[in-house]
C-alpha cells in the first residue's frame, strides 16, 4: 500500500457547518493525523507516531477514518484476532474536538462492522476503563442498534500494568447476523 489517499469507498453524512463527513480506508499518510487526534484527546493512550503509520499500512482494511474536506477528523483502528478470526478487536476510537457529539464515532464503528462482517466476523471486542462513560455509551448503543448481546468482563487488572493505568474491562458484542459476501 502506498501513502496515497485511497478513493472514497465509504459512508457519507452531513457534518453540519464543518462539511460532509466521509468514512474511508486509512492511508499511510493519515498516520500523523491519527497521532494528533489521539494526543489532542487528552484521555486516550498515545502510541508512538510510528505505530500510527504502521497501523495505517498493515491494518487499513480493519480500520476506518472520517474525513471532512479531505482532512481526517476521526478514526477507528482495529484488527482481526489471530486466534479468533471471527472477532475484530477495536483498538482505538477517536474524534477530533471539532466533530465530537455529531455521531461520527458511531458512524465509524458501523461502517467498520459493515466492512468486516462479509469476511466472517461475528464478534467485536474492545477494552474500556470503568470511568470512560462515553465509550461505554458508544459500544452499548452499537450492541442495541445491531441487536447483539453485550457481555462485559474483567480483562486486565491494574496490577498487570507496569505504570499507573486503570483496569480494562473487556466488552464483547455479538454474534452479529451473518452477512453473505457479494459474488
Amino acid at each position: 500500500m502506498t501513502g496515497e489517499k485511497p478513493s472514497h469507498n465509504g459512508d457519507e453524512r452531513d457534518g453540519g457547518s464543518a462539511g460532509r463527513v466521509e468514512i474511508d480506508t486509512p492511508a499511510v499518510a493519515d498516520g500523523p493525523a491519527l497521532y494528533r487526534i489521539t494526543r489532542d484527546s487528552g484521555v486516550l493512550d498515545v502510541n508512538s507516531s510510528y505505530v500510527y503509520l504502521l497501523w495505517c499500512r498493515d491494518f487499513a482494511h480493519t480500520s476506518v477514518v472520517a474525513r471532512v474536506g479531505g482532512t481526517v477528523v476521526g478514526f477507528v483502528t482495529g484488527y482481526i484476532r489471530p486466534d479468533a478470526p471471527d472477532t475484530i478487536v477495536v483498538w482505538q476510537v477517536a474524534v477530533d474536538a471539532s466533530q465530537r457529539g455529531g455521531g461520527v464515532a458511531g458512524s465509524l464503528l458501523s461502517q467498520l462492522l459493515d466492512r468486516v462482517l462479509p469476511r466472517g466476523v461475528r464478534y467485536l471486542e474492545t477494552t474500556i476503563t470503568a470511568d470512560n462513560a462515553a465509550s461505554i455509551k458508544l459500544f452499548s448503543a452499537l450492541a442495541r442498534q445491531r441487536g447483539a448481546e453485550l457481555v462485559v468482563s474483567e480483562l486486565f487488572t491494574p496490577n498487570l500494568f507496569p505504570d499507573a493505568h486503570e483496569g480494562e474491562d473487556l466488552y464483547r458484542i455479538g454474534p452479529f447476523a451473518e452477512v453473505v459476501a457479494p459474488v
